[in-house]
């Protein structure tokens, strides 16, 4: 079962169970859609394997199945600063 990590592990964005934002590869290192984008150029840092988008839990499903909590942060990450 997926983890559903809760954040980007470069740029730290809330990336909440819901989000179509969360991007995985076949790890589950998971980036906001912006830092695989703009970041990675869609290849995973760690890996190198390709990224797709996290696919949604239904929410009834949370409750018994709960997302992680547990933040992971990349080392050595540039993140993308807002303006």
């Amino acid at each position: 079962m997926l983890d559903l990590r809760p954040n980007c592990e470069c740029c730290d964005k809330d990336l909440p169970p819901e989000s179509r934002e969360a991007m995985i590869c076949t790890f589950e290192c998971t980036f906001c859609a912006d830092c695989v984008t703009n970041v990675f150029s869609g290849a995973c840092p760690n890996c190198g394997g390709e990224f797709v988008r996290r696919p949604v839990r239904p929410a009834a499903k949370l409750i018994a199945n709960p997302a992680s909590t547990r933040r992971v942060l990349r080392e050595g990450c540039a993140p993308i600063k807002a303006a």
